[in-house]
């Protein structure tokens, strides 16, 4: 299962195409849809989020409600693109044009700058159309199918906030909480917390931040639940399926590290404080007394939760911009100011929740390659009856 995604940020709609989704498996606009306005939600976001209202649709791979195994193709249309025609326009236009909209001040934090000396670009809006997070979007339509598949395979993932800006909001790493919990939770308020006590103090704090013309960032956690055991190898680097996700979370907008289980934190502990001990029963088989690896050894999954966490820096577009310098004229100037959140923590946890979920989807596609989705049940179906008796 591979997937590309393409669009500008302004243009006239944002594209991905998927290959490899089993035929059978039942997939409709409105799973996607869910998860796109999830990403459009939480505390803090800007007005763009009420111009898109985003809608997928499904142009190819999917007939009568579940997919064929032909590539599937999404797409979502930019609403606001009505505003950009001519500064976004695919054929030529005159000089007048070009020059509105142009970008020459690069925003510090951002790709504008080393964009447009790698591509050799006069005007920077050229690197942020496509550089920008709105590319997210695509990034969890695909997720909404690869979750969609996990769901029917009896894998299920949510995501929470961990810590707000410099609020903690978590007691314990790995403390035990299961999917449910933080559907229950996280899922049903605006800042993605379970930690509710804290609610009012956090959304203080964020108006604080947007009227100083500043942002935050902060550390998002997922959860996936029911994952089998051996997803990865060991036999090469680059087939560590904690790698992978690693790789995958990072490459979100914006993210700079991430961590499993205990994660940094295990670099302040004894061996016996961080390994997770093997138990067997009769019912259970094997399992582990504590899941602070975060469900992985060795680059494989161990049977246990999957844990992992995403650590997000502050939006560098900021309405009190930092100094840049212009690229026509090499002065000193304020950075220029596109349109921007004091923090978009909730909604990036939903992205992280999602290109978790597509890597998850990959590596069980890859492990039981199946041209239906019932085969791919039966498969893994068998493979988890094999475990069970080892």
């Amino acid at each position: 299962m591979r997937y590309f995604t393409a669009g500008e940020s302004h243009g006239p709609r944002l594209t991905a195409i998927i290959e490899g989704v089993p035929a059978g498996l039942p997939l409709l606009a409105e799973d996607i849809n869910v998860e796109l306005k999830r990403r459009q939600g939480g505390y803090g976001r800007g007005g763009r989020m009420k111009i898109e209202s985003d809608q997928v649709e499904i142009t190819s791979g999917v007939r009568h409600g579940k997919t064929i195994g032909s590539p599937i193709t999404l797409s979502v249309i930019n609403r606001d693109f009505k505003n950009w025609q001519q500064i976004m326009a695919a054929e030529e236009v005159d000089e007048k044009v070009k020059k509105q909209r142009r970008l020459t001040k690069p925003r510090p934090g951002h790709a504008d700058l080393v964009g447009g000396m790698k591509y050799d670009f006069d005007d920077l809006r050229n690197v942020l159309e496509r550089s920008s997070a709105r590319e997210t979007t695509m990034r969890v339509a695909v997720g909404a199918v690869a979750k969609k598949l996990l769901h029917e395979l009896g894998i299920e993932i949510a995501n929470h906030v961990v810590n707000f800006g410099g609020f903690d909001l978590s007691s314990a790493l790995t403390e035990p909480m299961s999917v449910d919990q933080i559907k229950e939770t996280a899922g049903q308020n605006d800042l993605s917390v379970v930690d509710l006590a804290k609610a009012d103090e956090i959304r203080t704090y964020i108006d604080d931040i947007k009227k100083a013309g500043d942002t935050i960032g902060g550390i998002v956690e997922v959860r996936v639940e029911n994952v089998p055991a051996g997803l990865g190898s060991y036999v090469q680097f680059d087939r560590k399926l904690d790698g992978k996700i690693a790789a995958t979370v990072v490459s979100i907008n914006a993210f700079k590290g991430v961590e499993f289980g205990l994660g940094f934190e295990a670099g302040k502990l004894k061996g016996s404080q961080v390994m997770d001990e093997i138990v067997w029963s009769e019912t259970d088989g094997y399992s582990r007394k504590s899941d602070r690896l975060g469900g992985f050894e060795g680059g494989m999954t161990n049977g246990q939760q999957i844990i992992v966490r995403g650590v997000m820096k502050p939006i560098p577009t900021l309405y009190k911009p930092l100094m840049s310098v212009d690229t026509q004229t090499h002065e000193p100037y304020k950075a220029s100011v596109e349109r921007s959140d004091p923090t978009a923590l909730p909604a990036a946890g939903v992205v992280m929740e999602n290109v978790v979920a597509t890597v998850l989807a990959q590596e069980i596609c890859e492990k039981f390659p199946s041209d239906n989705f019932a085969e791919l049940l039966s498969a893994l179906t068998s493979y988890q009856k094999r475990l069970e008796e080892y």
